[in-house]
């Protein structure tokens, strides 16, 4: 297990603290502190052991070449959550309790069973529930988006704010096989107005792989995707910032809208 310095020490400790308190850090004053994946994945471990809660569930980011180039990294990353950070829509968010927010169009799962790295993509359809999600990206940095450093993103738990989750659904209910989770299509709309649309084909090609790819990376560090653990599996469009207003997304698939009113 990486042990981190007193510096890095320092910076996990004032994640939590701009967590708690939504004040947000100044990228520059910890630019160098995290160089690498595995110190940055031991800095937002100890941000969660700050908080205090069991981790309730992920969210994995940079799941295109778009959002990849963005961040200059060639996979992509999660971020742990606890269960408050998880809403059911329709979900009223106070945008004064959040600090530069931004909207994310994905599909979610959770685990029926624990899941492991030796499931193939059927075994993780049979196994999980799926329902449409925006998520809503923040970080504790000022002016953070697009151009935060990729390792200050997965020390502050990839820069994870809330999710909100449609109605939960058997996957191998809603898709007759594994190609049919890449076929998903959504449209997000705000206030009445269409702003983008995507599909599920955006996420590694089919979300499924983004789960597989969490469930195989936190076996490699010792975890593991637990039963009733979910993920917020990579957004299907460049996200927008969230501002105040009714937001929408329509999902096909019959799984249904998910509706943020944020004020």
């Amino acid at each position: 297990m990486t042990q981190l310095n007193a510096k890095q020490t320092e910076f996990a400790n004032a994640l939590y603290q701009a967590y708690a308190k939504n004040e947000p850090l100044t990228e520059s004053d910890w630019t160098g502190v995290v160089t690498d994946d595995d110190t940055a994945y031991a800095v937002q471990d100890r941000v969660m052991q700050l908080k205090g809660q069991p981790v309730a569930g992920y969210k994995v980011s940079l799941t295109s070449k778009q959002t990849q180039d963005m961040f200059d990294a060639d996979s992509p990353l999660y971020g742990q959550q606890v269960a408050e950070r998880f809403l059911t829509a329709p979900a009223d968010v106070n945008l004064a309790d959040l600090n530069e927010p931004l909207v994310e169009v994905e599909l979610a799962f959770r685990a029926k069973e624990d899941l492991h790295s030796n499931d193939s993509l059927d075994d993780l359809l049979h196994k999980v529930t799926v329902a449409g999600a925006l998520e809503v990206p923040d970080a504790r940095f000022k002016d953070w988006f697009p151009s935060l450093g990729k390792y200050n993103v997965m020390s502050d738990c990839a820069v994870g704010g809330l999710v909100v989750l449609g109605t939960e659904k058997d996957a191998d209910l809603v898709f007759s096989d594994v190609a049919a989770a890449a076929t998903v299509n959504a449209t997000l709309v705000k206030d009445g107005e269409e702003l983008s649309s995507g599909t599920s084909a955006e996420v590694l090609g089919n979300p499924l792989e983004s789960l597989k790819w969490l469930v195989t990376k936190l076996e490699a560090q010792g975890k593991g995707f637990k039963a009733g653990q979910v993920v917020s599996s990579g957004t299907f469009v460049l996200p927008p910032h969230l501002t105040a207003g009714k937001w929408e997304v329509h999902f096909d698939h019959e799984l249904g809208d998910v509706v943020v009113n944020a004020k």
